[in-house]
């Protein structure tokens, strides 16, 4: 029995809010359960030095977690001066899995940055913080465009991130903070909506997992992308 009393195969109940932030460009607020994340994209008409001259966008993010997002409080990174590891890990996968659905020369010489601030962590910021990003990116695209800075189509599929694991000896999709900390092994799967992989991430906590468990996660998440996708389909046809 999961702590939740959820089957398996199921994920947290999943809300995606858009429209959230009045300033932005694009923005939601997304929950997977307890974890809620605010995603904001800002359209900034400076590149980064190297990418200049060269015909092209570029999308990138930034993700933090705010001091009670977590049980304790957790000093600002700011206040430290520099930004965890695992900090500067989230932040470049989440540039790593949009980018992968975008098409950077049609994205004009325009970058979008995505800003992923965890206000709740109950497990899953990184997969929520991903397919969240997604609805804040496209709202941003279509700004864009409607102001006619775009060169074409620029999104090539939409992406989306789930977790799953091993729990207590059985295949588990989207775990939550109290199975997360005892799973023996933990995997993120980014994938597209058309159930193609942009990356994945496992792990063994405990004993080693072999080729059947890796399938058994993997059809799992397979199932989450889908519903997800679903979901972000949905929200930005709303």
């Amino acid at each position: 029995m999961r702590p939740s009393g959820r089957a398996p195969d199921q994920m947290r109940a999943v809300t995606i809010e858009r429209n959230v932030a009045m300033k932005a460009e694009g923005s939601c607020l997304i929950a997977f359960g307890n974890t809620k994340v605010l995603c904001t994209a800002s359209v900034e008409t400076s590149l980064p030095g190297w990418l200049r001259g060269k015909g092209q966008g570029w999308v990138t993010a930034e993700y933090g977690m705010l001091p009670r997002a977590t049980g304790t409080r957790t000093r600002r990174e700011a206040t430290a001066g520099k930004q965890s590891g695992r900090t500067q890990e989230i932040q470049r996968l989440i540039g790593r899995s949009l980018r992968a659905v975008v098409d950077l020369t049609a994205l004009g010489e325009s970058q979008i940055t995505l800003d992923c601030d965890v206000l709740e962590a109950d497990g899953g910021t990184r997969t929520a913080s991903i397919t969240g990003a997604y609805i804040a990116l496209a709202d941003a695209i279509k700004w864009l465009e409607e102001r006619k800075l775009t060169k074409g189509p620029v999104l090539k599929d939409s992406v989306a991130a789930i977790s799953s694991g091993i729990y207590r000896g059985s295949p588990v999709l989207d775990l939550d903070y109290l199975e997360d900390v005892e799973a023996e092994t933990d995997a993120n799967f980014v994938m597209t909506g058309s159930g193609k992989f942009v990356e994945i991430q496992g792990t063994a906590e405990g004993a080693p997992f072999d080729r059947d468990e890796l399938n058994a996660l993997m059809n799992l998440a397979g199932k989450g992308i889908s519903e997800l996708t679903l979901l972000q389909q949905a929200a930005l046809s709303a």
